[in-house]
């Protein structure tokens, strides 16, 4: 369990920050209550992980020895992926991703009204996070780690890891994202991968 929570936990800290829900959360946060924003958006990153952990968990019924060989497959597929993708990357991929969160927000703010009540923000948070983060890279990733990983300790260590980033983003987002690297972060996160697919390499099937 402790092995899945810190899988979990590592791999959403680093793969969240700087992602499109980062920026929308940072974005939401200038205009209404950051409490709120705190809320819906982790309400939705929070939902979006029990989907994921449930999904991977399918493997469960299927031959543990296939599982085995397919989820040291995704390690490493996913991590050769990330590096390529950061190996693609322009020195104006953070930009892009940032003006990307910021119509969608403006978007989303021009169909509230000036009178949104607290729970139509809160509704809004939740929305805009859950469409961002549905088949993104971080919802397929958090399947493939559910595959060989023990559930509970996956889904608490991702949810804190949600938290932090989210807390990142709504308390402070604006001065952190001009010092994030999605380069780097994705190349981090590549090397999670590859090390969890040596990790379960030399587990038993």
């Amino acid at each position: 369990m402790l092995s899945a929570f810190i899988a979990g936990l590592s791999f959403i800290t680093v793969s969240e920050l700087g992602d499109g829900s980062f920026f929308i959360a940072m974005f939401l946060a200038m205009k209404h209550s950051r409490r709120l924003i705190f809320c819906g958006v982790l309400l939705a990153l929070i939902v979006m992980t029990i989907i994921s952990v449930a999904v991977g968990q399918v493997a469960y019924f299927l031959p543990k020895g296939f599982v085995h060989h397919v989820s040291i497959f995704l390690f490493f597929g996913f991590g050769l992926k990330m590096f390529y993708d950061a190996y693609r990357m322009s020195g104006n991929s953070e930009d892009e991703v940032i003006e990307e969160a910021k119509a969608v927000v403006i978007k989303a703010e021009e169909e509230l009204s000036k009178q949104a009540s607290n729970w139509q923000i809160l509704v809004k948070g939740f929305v805009l996070t859950f469409l961002a983060e549905w088949g993104d890279r971080t919802q397929i990733a958090t399947i493939s780690l559910a595959v060989n990983n023990e559930p509970i300790g996956l889904t608490l260590g991702s949810i804190l890891g949600h938290a932090i980033c989210t807390a990142i983003a709504v308390g402070c987002g604006k001065i952190v994202c001009g010092r994030i690297s999605e380069r780097k972060l994705t190349v981090i996160g590549g090397c999670l991968f590859i090390l969890f697919g040596v990790l379960a390499t030399f587990e038993k099937a």
